[in-house]
């Protein structure tokens, strides 16, 4: 822990921590959506279990499979075909906030369903599942801030 040897010091340090406070929320926020984007990108393709409020993934129907190979995609990778869904789930951050979304509108109707379809969601349990990384992240940053040591490269466990 970082230890001062007078009030001046001490007081430099607050300063520091001001003129840094909105820098290091930015990423942080940066950080943990990165975290959140990268589980929903990993979820396109892999049937998915009920998480929180969200359904389980459907099994394709046998004429989507069907559907699927004659495109020339395997048979039963759910929302994965050219992997154009994958990487439209981007995130944009602005000072201490953050968004992870997409703007396809497949993604949007696999996330939701329709009529024809079941809901596949995605980004909803992404953050679900990426709680505790983004806790960790989060966490290990502004420790590593306020101690005054190195919170771009935080000490995050495996």
């Amino acid at each position: 822990m970082k230890e001062f040897n007078s009030f001046g010091a001490f007081a430099r340090h607050l300063e520091r921590l001001a003129i840094e406070g909105p820098v290091v929320k930015h990423f942080a926020a940066d950080k943990a959506a990165e975290e959140i984007q990268k589980t929903a990108q990993g979820m396109i393709g892999d049937y998915q279990d009920a998480v929180g409020p969200y359904v389980a993934w459907e099994e394709l129907a046998d004429r989507t499979k069907s559907e699927r190979v004659a495109a020339g995609y395997s048979d039963n990778d759910p929302g994965y075909r050219s992997g154009a869904m994958r990487k439209s789930i981007e995130r944009k951050v602005e000072g201490g906030e953050a968004v992870v979304g997409s703007n396809d509108q497949d993604l949007v109707w696999f996330d939701l369903g329709t009529t024809k379809q079941p809901p596949r969601p995605v980004l909803g349990p992404a953050a679900i599942h990426s709680k505790r990384r983004v806790q960790e992240i989060i966490g290990a940053t502004v420790f590593a801030w306020l101690a005054g040591r190195g919170w771009r490269r935080p000490r995050l466990k495996p």
